[in-house]
Order: C-alpha cells, then structure tokens, then sequence
C-alpha cells in the first residue's frame, strides 16, 4: 500500500474567486475519487444531511453569528458540488449544467432588471414571478412548495404564492375575523367531542394562524421556534434549581415549579 498522499490543490491568488472555486471544485473530485466514505455516498444518501446544513444556516442567521454563518454556507456549497459531481458520474449533469440553468432562470425571472418590463415595487416583482414560471411548465403555482418543508413554514409559502396570484384577503380584520371564526368552530367540534372534525378544525386554525403571523409580516415557523427556544431555557432553569436543592422535578409542586418559571423571566 502506497503511503504518497495526494497533492491539495493549490490556490495561488487566494483573492481570485475563480481560482478558488476551481480549486475547490477539484478538491470535491478528489474526495469522490480517493476517500472511501466520500466515494460511497448518493444522492439519497446525503439528502438529509443537506436539510441539516440548511437548518444549521438558518440558526445561525437567528443568532446572527457571521463566523457560524460563512461556514455553513461553505457547507451547503459543498452538499451542491458534491451532488453535481455524483450526478456527472451518473451521466446524469454537471456543475456547469447546475449553474447554467440558474444563470439563464434569473436573468429569466428578472425582466424588470434586464428586459424592458417595468414594476413599481416588490409585490409586481413576486407576481411577475409567479406568472413566469407558469409560461417555463408549472400547472399550478403551488408546486414549487417543497412537500418536505416544516408544516408551519409549508403553510406560509402556500398562503404567500396564492397571494403572488391575487388569491388573498383584503383587510388584516377579515384575517383575523376568520381566526376567530376557526375556533368558535373547533370549540363546537369539541363540545361534541368529535375526533375526526376537531382534528380538522384544529388544522384550519392553525392555518388561519400562519395566515394572521403573514399579514402581520412575521413567519409562523421563525416565531415558534423562537418560543420553543423560551420555553426550553425557562424550563431548563427549573431544573437548574430543583438541582441546587437536590430534589426532582417529580418531587416539586406545580405551584414550585411555577414560581421558578416566573423567576427565570427575569434573567431573559
């Protein structure tokens, strides 16, 4: 067995932007060539790896971390020169493929930058959007949601392409009138102790929810997640305490573990 490792590619000009991206390119080929690991991945197989990486990105532009975020954005660049390198194997694509389509699809999509249409602000922008990849072959402007997506955030880009097409309510009243109106339902259905009917009345106000968040200009998914993340430091410090005291959560009242939870607001 040979023990000459193989030579990193070399970047010259680390300023040079080509220069890297080749360098990184060839980097990508080497790994599927040479690492046993690398070599036996498909796409399948790193799939959910890219959702993690996606994950990871968006938390750390929560946390507005810079350093966290370069670095997974170097992460997700890989997972896209990784997944072009497995498909030119395939005789499938290639990274020169992957970046002419988007190329040509912006320049596309951008009429109002480099054609002759003209829009007066984001909103046209998005509609125009919208109708445009209806002309490219999509038979309904709701199949560019992913059906993978987290079921709040799935709920809001669904809400916000039917918009794109006009699809929408007038007034934030009415979107609150109906959320309204969604619970005054589910409460009936749970009065009459229906399974199947509060099962769904439950889904159409949590719908009707992400449609209020949207009209309010928040995100659904970011705000529960961020109240998840409150709860779970509140409750992480009731267990902090009960520590200190050497007693278990199970030991403790209600009403001690309440007091806790009040007192952790304090530190936040």
């Amino acid at each position: 067995m040979s023990n000459t490792k193989t030579e990193i590619p070399k970047i010259v000009n680390p300023n040079n932007l080509d220069e890297q991206f080749l360098a990184f390119n060839e980097l990508v080929k080497i790994l599927r060539e040479e690492c046993p690991w690398d070599k036996k991945q498909t796409h399948e197989s790193i799939s959910h790896l890219l959702i993690e990486e996606a994950y990871e990105t968006v938390e750390s532009i929560s946390s507005k971390n810079d350093d966290e975020l370069s670095k997974e954005l170097g992460d997700i660049l890989l997972h896209v020169v990784m997944h072009s390198r497995i498909a030119e194997q395939r005789g499938a694509f290639t990274l020169k493929d992957v970046i002419e389509k988007v190329f040509e699809r912006l320049v596309h999509r951008h009429p109002h930058v480099f054609g002759d249409i003209n829009v007066i602000d984001e909103h046209e922008v998005l509609q125009n959007w919208e109708a445009l990849k209806m002309k490219e072959g999509r038979k309904s402007v709701l199949e560019g949601v992913p059906t993978f997506l987290p079921a709040l955030l799935r709920a809001q880009r669904t809400q916000e392409k039917a918009a794109n097409v006009g699809f929408d309510w007038d007034k934030k009243e009415d979107v609150w009138a109906k959320v309204e109106e969604e619970i005054i339902e589910l409460k009936v259905e749970l009065h009459a102790n229906n399974k199947e009917k509060i099962s769904n009345e439950f889904g159409d106000v949590l719908f009707s929810l992400v449609n209020a968040a949207r009209f309010e200009g928040l995100v659904a998914e970011e705000i529960l997640q961020k109240t998840t993340k409150k709860f779970i430091i509140r409750f992480q410090y009731i267990e902090k305490q009960a520590k200190l005291m050497n007693r278990t959560l199970s030991e403790m009242t209600l009403a001690e573990m309440d007091k806790l939870w009040n007192e952790s607001k304090g530190f936040e």
